[in-house]
């Protein structure tokens, strides 16, 4: 059989499965979930309080259909986080499932928690600082997922996908950062105040970038992954991504080409011990001569986590690179730098966590050192 023959034959499996299903949709869910949360923080000598609300919520009609959307409200901001809509069909072994809208890549080993948290600390890691900052498709994600008779899974997806062009600008213009912010749709970052903004780079917008909004150069985007899994034990999973960005400027924002591979994996031991890491190498860079931006990117971490009771304890180590490429008239985009954290979780009742956590980040980019102790408490009511 032909590679399109048997797509076809997918696609038209998938109809008759949906089709079938239609009856059960009258047995729907409506979830709503999120938190309230307050941080105190003190850094560099200054301390800061801060508030932030995350919510969603799941509509599920039958176990072939659901639709999820959420949103974050910070002080000076409120924009939806993720919209999509997934349809599957269910098999004796296999499940199909294809998701549209905006969404997060299921690469994090630490985001696991319900709207993209971290059930292991308050702050993460700073691969994933940056996935949550600038990587969130917006497209169309195919998944097969067969279960063999051991229970073990194997995973493979693949993903098309618009409106990410500025991805990498942060990376390249800023640099990595630890911390746990998540972009919103059609909102702007700043970025530092560097002399090319006055000259090469003039027509880039005022007021930063804009990591998800419009598509800016018609490219489509792909990523694909794999994954192997041993349900509540271990997995293992391998993805590529490639947003086919042009590099040139539209409307006061560059397209980014930026392509990376990512490796992660996780170990669990009956939900009490937590083994987790990730490895990202890649490429991004905009513009073209005299003055561009072309570097090489890499981050890793590893995390341990421990339950006993209420209490979590958690340890994190983190390294992140970017090396200078271009060797243009813009600014020197080398960077490096590591991370540790330390995080104390307390679950008060089912709803309220209490959190400690000490984060020591250190970096050195275009002359300037970073050396710094961010202590953060936080309070989390969820719902």
């Amino acid at each position: 059989m032909s590679v399109c023959g048997a797509i076809r034959g997918i696609l038209f499996d998938f109809a008759v499965a949906l089709i079938v299903a239609t009856p059960l949709f009258a047995q729907s869910t409506f979830d709503l979930q999120g938190y309230v949360a307050g941080r105190w923080t003190r850094a560099e000598g200054k301390h800061d309080t801060t508030g932030v609300t995350q919510f969603g919520f799941e509509w599920t009609p039958s176990r072939y259909f659901d639709l999820h959307a959420s949103g974050v409200a910070r002080d000076e901001n409120t924009g939806v986080v993720d919209a999509y809509a997934d349809a599957r069909a269910v098999f004796v072994n296999d499940e199909i499932q294809l998701r549209a809208g905006q969404f997060f890549l299921p690469t994090s080993r630490e985001n696991k928690g319900e709207l993209w948290t971290s059930p292991y600390t308050i702050s993460f890691s700073a691969l994933n600082t940056w996935i949550g900052e600038e990587v969130r498709p917006l497209g169309a994600d195919l998944q097969w997922r067969h279960t063999f008779g051991t229970g073990h899974a194997l995973t493979a997806a693949a993903t098309a996908f618009r409106g990410n062009d500025t991805m990498g600008a942060l990376l390249g213009w800023r640099g990595w950062q630890v911390g746990s912010r998540l972009s919103v749709y059609n909102e702007a970052r700043p970025l530092p105040p560097l002399p090319s903004f006055q000259t090469f780079f003039a027509d880039q917008r005022d007021d930063g970038t804009k990591p998800f909004g419009k598509d800016l150069d018609g490219n489509t985007g792909v990523s694909a992954r794999v994954r192997y899994s041993i349900p509540q034990i271990a997995n293992i999973q391998y993805l590529y991504l490639n947003n086919h960005g042009d590099r040139q400027l539209h409307d006061g924002e560059y397209a980014w080409a930026t392509k990376f591979n990512l490796i992660s994996g996780e170990i669990i031991t009956a939900d009490k011990y937590t083994l987790a890491a990730e490895y990202l190498r890649g490429t991004t860079g905009m513009g073209n001569d005299p003055a561009y931006v072309e570097a090489d990117i890499w981050s890793a971490y590893i995390l341990f986590s421990e339950k006993v009771g209420r209490t979590r304890y958690s340890g994190r180590y983190d390294r992140f690179k970017t090396t200078e490429k271009d060797f243009s008239l813009a600014e020197n985009n080398d960077e490096t730098g590591h991370s540790w954290t330390l995080a104390w979780l307390y679950d008060l009742t089912t709803r309220l966590r209490l959190g400690a956590e000490l984060t020591q980040f250190n970096k050195e980019r275009a002359a300037v050192k970073t050396d710094a102790h961010t202590y953060t408490i936080e309070g989390r009511y969820s719902f």
